[in-house]
């Protein structure tokens, strides 16, 4: 035997200790092959990524990753696994059986690399940090993965496309592109979701569940990127600035997407009519158009909506409520968007402009509406003459010679 494993280890009637990273072994031999990873030697090295280790044995499990052979199969669902104590912490979510529990909030664990992992988000304790950046991390695999945002490695390649991700987890979501495969299915409105974080996040959506809160002003929010997008409104730091006219932004994805005005990219098409649109939400916001499926139901007023953030925007026509106010007039409006549109009549600005006039908007539906000018193109047609119009309010006015309606009196005559 090794004299140096002979120092480390602590007989015991029970088990043996390393004094190195105090991890617990049943058998002597366990711990002394665990003691070679303490060694700085690695001596068997992988031919297709060169990563270094210190145990035959280990290299032969890694080699795994890059043959995707899994070995290990569960007897219960079938699931495959590259190695042995993959498959035995995966056989803990079948059993429920959880040996190890927190003192301080009584979660259970079915694995002690878990339930030591856990105690780091009680202890705030990071002891693996990046020699680069000098960003801590709690557990070990997340210093990993963060590690290749440096060096930019991508082991993890699609076989379809051709296309690298550095983790694996990511690969497995972008391969459900070519599968269409949506194994997350929410039982209120049997919606499907290829990911589990994009089914957590819209469950949230029946539940109003809202876990993440700013300290500062304490509103609360259901997905923890719209509290990271809305905390730089207390800093009003803009570190992202367009080259063209020099605006700034909180977060780089709000740049892309304004760049678009300035490109008029849309790079998000709908399968069904081909509409492109320059935002991913946006083409959301219009596929409900063609299945005509609206789930969110109105309290007051009984009328329905695709999505619930309309709905909320439609409660406060009947509530009166003005979130978002003016810093320069102090009027008070009911939508974000509303207020942005107004802020332009104060600035002047005119982002839209028209190709064949050179006409500037301040707003994108006078534009399209603008445009209908030089196109002709009539939308709203009339269901009883079938008469078309540019615009929604013309085909309204259109109606009543049909209907006879005469919805403004003039009070002298009456």
């Amino acid at each position: 035997m090794d004299k140096n494993v002979e120092n480390v280890i602590q007989p015991n009637k029970k088990y043996f200790t390393c004094n190195i990273c105090g991890e617990i072994f049943y058998h002597k031999l366990l711990l002394e092959i665990h003691f070679q990873t303490h060694k700085k030697g690695k001596s068997y090295s992988c031919y297709v990524c060169h990563k270094g280790f210190s145990q035959k044995n280990n290299l032969y499990q890694h080699l795994r990753t890059h043959t995707n052979e899994k070995s290990f199969t569960c007897d219960v669902c079938h699931r495959g696994f590259s190695q042995k104590i993959s498959l035995n912490r995966h056989l803990g979510t079948h059993t429920n059986e959880k040996l190890f529990s927190c003192d301080a909030c009584h979660k259970g664990f079915s694995e002690k690399s878990n339930f030591n992992r856990h105690l780091r988000t009680h202890t705030n304790e990071k002891p693996f940090s990046c020699d680069v950046c000098h960003r801590g991390f709690s557990d070990k695999s997340n210093f990993n993965r963060h590690l290749r945002t440096h060096t930019n490695e991508k082991p993890f390649s699609c076989d379809v496309c051709h296309r690298s991700f550095p983790r694996k987890s990511n690969l497995n979501q972008h391969l459900r592109t070519h599968t269409n495969e949506k194994p997350f299915s929410c039982d209120v409105c049997h919606k499907g979701f290829s990911e589990k974080s994009s089914y957590n996040r819209h469950l949230r959506t029946h539940t109003n569940e809202k876990p993440f809160s700013c300290d500062v002003c304490y509103k609360s929010f259901s997905q923890k990127s719209h509290l990271n997008r809305h905390l730089p409104i207390h800093t009003n730091e803009k570190p992202f600035s367009c080259d063209m006219c020099h605006k700034g932004f909180s977060q780089k994805s709000i740049l892309i997407q304004h760049l678009r005005t300035h490109t008029n990219e849309k790079p998000f098409s709908c399968d069904v009519c081909h509409k492109s649109f320059s935002q991913k939400s946006h083409l959301y916001r219009h596929l409900p158009i063609h299945t005509n499926e609206k789930p969110f139901s109105c309290d007051m007023c009984h009328k329905s909506f695709s999505w619930k953030s309309i709905l909320n925007q439609h409660l406060r026509t009947h509530t009166n409520e003005k979130l978002f106010s003016c810093d320069v007039c102090l009027k008070g409006f009911s939508l974000k968007g509303d207020l942005f549109r107004h802020l332009r009549t104060h600035t002047n600005e005119k982002p839209f402009s028209c190709d064949v006039c050179h006409k500037g908007f301040s707003d994108k539906s006078s534009f399209n509406r603008h445009l209908r000018t030089h196109t002709n193109e009539n939308p709203f047609s009339c269901d009883v003459c079938h008469k078309g119009f540019a615009q929604k309010v013309n085909l309204n006015q259109h109606l009543r010679t049909h209907t006879n309606e005469k919805p403004f009196s003039f009070d002298l005559c009456l």
